[in-house]
């Protein structure tokens, strides 16, 4: 069986490599792939299945939840985490509706792979 790729987005260097720290960390066999925005993401993963993404909410460009909308039409099966701090009600409505998880920043070990295991 093919390890699964994660997406990890993040316009944070900072936040991307601590994300990946704690995956290499759980399981050297992951596939990672790393991008700072969603447009970038989008291109990185045109040939790539990817079956888990983490995003975060607020990037400059297109956010979180409009990455989330596009990754779904092209993996309707991937499973999506929404990294933030923003936990307002209309985020979490629309967050819901696509049926995406939340995880709350800050990030830790617990919460990464409680979402990709979970």
């Amino acid at each position: 069986m093919t390890p699964p790729t994660i997406l990890v987005v993040d316009d944070s260097r900072v936040s991307r490599m601590l994300v990946r720290a704690i995956i290499d960390h759980a399981d050297k066999k992951l596939q990672i792939v790393e991008a700072s925005t969603g447009e970038e993401a989008l291109t990185k993963t045109k040939n790539i299945p990817v079956t888990i993404a983490i995003l975060d909410l607020n990037m400059p460009g297109m956010d979180g939840l409009m990455l989330a909308t596009e990754l779904l039409q092209c993996f309707p099966d991937i499973k999506i985490g929404l990294l933030t701090a923003n936990i307002q009600d209309m985020v979490r409505q629309k967050a819901k509706d696509l049926g995406i998880s939340f995880i709350p920043k800050p990030i830790t070990e617990e919460k990464i792979l409680g979402f990709i295991y979970g």
